[in-house]
């Protein structure tokens, strides 16, 4: 009996074995390109074909006798944009940032997010780091979420969630005492409190800590864009030793001297902005490894509004940015491709920012690398995303042209594809 029982279950295993539906790789995928960038050589190689299977590159170059063909196109990696904010639309005025806080709700805002996602992806940015929601709590993270699920479509999103600073230094502000307002941030006030926030920012799930470490900008006569610090030393290193001990690296947006030099003392992972950055301060980037972000082209785009709000400074501070940018450059900063995005209109084509690194003294090879293979080296992501190569994310975008010759074709994405799935073609 025991012997006929093994044959029975023997015979009902291999049954069950049988009807099992055998798991199947996906068919490929070719794309044929007339120019390939990888992110890895300095020139485009010509007459390409990428295999794609599932959402991984699984052959280059391949041969097919179909393939999607993008006639005159150079595919590149999918860009990193390394600084957005998916929960605002622009803020050039106070006004237009009190607004947003006061009369949009967070599940409003959480709406236009999600077009904004969609908008990233199409200009061509399969990742992002979106470093704050401006008032909107952790809305961030659920929008990651419903991109990660499917639900939405949207690039890679490493997200900084509330963000933080001091009392008093961070909108919304001017209103009358007994007017109870919200706060574009998470308001904490010395070490003890800010390694809470960490925690807290951490347990509902910032993949970054964003903390604002200066304000009150006024240019010396020496040229220096001097300003207010916000947290003391102490307080920037408690963020940062317990963001570190937790694996959560920190970034700091830091536009002038004392900002800046407290947020490299303190060990910070990116300096957003940095308007001004001392040369000693340079120095100890390099030898930390800490990026710099510089968003150009959004200082830009809020300069006259904010002048009229009664800053004159910030007229003056893109000159001052310029010369920062080349004292970064030629120190040997790792510079890596940022826009700020959310802070001007989305309708506005952030690979504008491209241009603008060209024009001050980058060549259009280092503005491609600084969002591709330098960006996924801040997101931590290098062995995943950054380059064309078998094994990494399909994650790929093309433009009309050749953008080695000419930067400003990177407005023109008009190919993108994400995880092997493609979402815009010619």
């Amino acid at each position: 009996m025991k012997r006929a029982g093994l044959v029975i279950w023997v015979f009902l295993a291999v049954l069950a074995a049988a009807q099992t539906p055998a798991t199947t790789q996906p068919a490929p995928i070719y794309i044929h390109c007339s120019w390939l960038w990888d992110g890895k050589a300095d020139r485009p190689q010509k007459d390409v074909v990428l295999q794609v299977t599932g959402d991984k590159f699984s052959a280059i170059p391949a041969h097919a006798p179909q393939a999607i063909d993008l006639p005159g196109h150079t595919c590149l990696p999918g860009l990193i944009d390394t600084h957005t904010h998916i929960l605002l639309q622009g803020d050039i005025t106070a006004a237009d940032y009190d607004a947003q806080l006061l009369k949009q709700s967070t599940e409003y805002r959480t709406i236009l997010a999600t077009v904004n996602a969609r908008r990233a992806l199409e200009y061509g940015f399969t990742a992002i780091r979106d470093l704050g929601t401006e008032g909107a709590g952790y809305a961030d993270v659920d929008v990651k979420r419903a991109i990660n699920n499917g639900v939405i479509p949207g690039p890679r999103m490493k997200v900084a969630t509330r963000a933080m600073s001091i009392t008093g230094a961070y909108p919304l502000s001017g209103y009358a005492p007994n007017v109870p307002v919200p706060h574009g941030v998470q308001v904490v006030d010395g070490a003890d409190e800010a390694r809470k926030a960490v925690r807290e920012e951490i347990l509902y799930g910032a993949d970054w800590i964003k903390v604002y470490s200066d304000r009150g900008y006024h240019l010396r006569d020496d040229g220096v864009l001097d300003d207010i610090p916000d947290f003391t030393l102490d307080e920037l290193r408690a963020i940062v030793d317990e963001a570190h001990r937790t694996g959560r690296p920190v970034a700091s947006h830091a536009v002038a001297l004392n900002g800046v030099h407290n947020s490299v003392e303190a060990g910070v992972n990116s300096i957003e902005h940095g308007d001004y950055i001392a040369d000693a301060d340079l120095k100890t980037m390099v030898q930390k490894g800490i990026f710099y972000v510089p968003t150009i082209y959004v200082g830009e785009y809020v300069a006259q509004g904010r002048a009229s709000e009664g800053a004159p400074v910030w007229l003056k501070m893109m000159k001052v940015h310029e010369d920062t940018f080349h004292r970064a450059l030629n120190a040997g900063v790792k510079i890596a491709f940022g826009t700020d995005a959310g802070g001007f209109a989305w309708t506005e084509n952030p690979n504008k920012e491209f241009s603008y690194m060209v024009q001050w003294g980058m060549s259009p090879l280092q503005a491609l690398r600084s969002a591709t293979v330098i960006a996924s080296e801040l997101l931590g992501m290098q062995k995943e995303i950054g380059t064309i190569e078998v094994g990494k994310y399909a994650d790929i975008v093309a433009v009309p042209g050749d953008p080695l010759g000419d930067i400003s074709i990177m407005q023109k994405v008009d190919f993108v594809m994400k995880d092997g799935v493609v979402y815009k073609k010619p």
